[in-house]
Order: C-alpha cells, then sequence, then structure tokens
C-alpha cells in the first residue's frame, strides 16, 4: 500500500492531482481512494490532497502515515510534514520551500513550480509536473495510465502542453 499526500496552497491544483493519481491508479488495476481538505480562504490558504493506492482492498480511506510527502510551499511542509514515516519520501517544491528539517531522510528538492514556468510559460502546470516527479520516484502508477488519466481531466487545448509537464517531472528526479 502507498500512502500519498500533496500539499500546498489552494489553487495550486492538488485536489485535481490527487484525484488524477487515484484515476490512474484504478486504470492500472489497483484500488485508489482520495481525499482532500483545505482552509476557509481557499484560495491561498493551505490545502492537501491525500491518495491512498493498493493491490488490496483499502479499509481506511484516510492516509494516517504518508509514504510520500509533496510539499509545494514552506507553509504546507510546516502543517502536513510531521507524520511522513521515517524512511517516507518527501518532495519540495524549492521554487518556495527554503527551510527542510534535517530530520528528513529521503527529501527530494525540485524547483517544481519554476520547471512548469520555464518549460510550459505557466505556473498553472506546476501541479502536473509534480505528478511525473511523484510517478517516477515511487512507481505506484504506470506513467501511460497517468498520462491517460491527465488528458481526461485537463482542458481542451491544453493536453499537449500538460503533456510535457508531466514528461519535465518524471524526468526532474
Amino acid at each position: 500500500m502507498m500512502e500519498v499526500r500533496l500539499s500546498g496552497s489552494g489553487g495550486q491544483g492538488l485536489i485535481l492531482a490527487g484525484i488524477i493519481l487515484a484515476e490512474a491508479a484504478i486504470a492500472d488495476g489497483k484500488e485508489a481512494v482520495q481525499s482532500q481538505s483545505y482552509g476557509p480562504e481557499a484560495r491561498g490558504g493551505s490545502s492537501k490532497s491525500e491518495v491512498i493506492i493498493s493491490n488490496d482492498r483499502i479499509h481506511y480511506p484516510k492516509v494516517a502515515a504518508p509514504d510520500l510527502l509533496l510539499a509545494m510551499t514552506q507553509e504546507a511542509l510546516d502543517k502536513y510534514g510531521a507524520d511522513l514515516k521515517a524512511e517516507g519520501i518527501l518532495v519540495v517544491d524549492n521554487t518556495f520551500v527554503r527551510e527542510v528539517p534535517a530530520a528528513y531522510k529521503h527529501v527530494h528538492a525540485i524547483p517544481i513550480t519554476q520547471l512548469a514556468r520555464e518549460k510550459c510559460g505557466r505556473e498553472l502546470f506546476a501541479n502536473i509536473v509534480a505528478l511525473g516527479t511523484i510517478a517516477k520516484l515511487t512507481g505506484s502508477v504506470s506513467f501511460p495510465a497517468l498520462e491517460a488519466a491527465v488528458l481526461a481531466r485537463v482542458p481542451k487545448g491544453t493536453e499537449e502542453m500538460n503533456k510535457l509537464a508531466l514528461q519535465i517531472g518524471y524526468q526532474a528526479v
């Protein structure tokens, strides 16, 4: 079983990213559940999306201790990072996350938002870049299933840029 927490601020597309990740897992023939929460301010406040992926039935739909935590902002890391498993993977967007406590053992600092801005032309694609990174680091979903799930969810006319964003994230690791 793989427990994933995607965290950042409202408006970064992390709820959508969680839905896409869960749909990719289901397309791969796995069980998946996705849940989300965000602060009352919605855009700009803290938000998180959680996904559990398993080959077996999932008995409890909430992430207790993530195997992977994505922190897109410093606030998200500070708020949601405490229960990452001891051997868990921490992915930080070092465009915004400047201080990573030494307690984390497996840290991948990737300029996710900067890559989205520079390679795709807009920060809007950062959530898809992050999904590519997660797929590469965990192997929890196949790249073809993830790409298909992305293409099924993104607005018409943005498919090629989202495919590029996914590939950029996958290669950034």
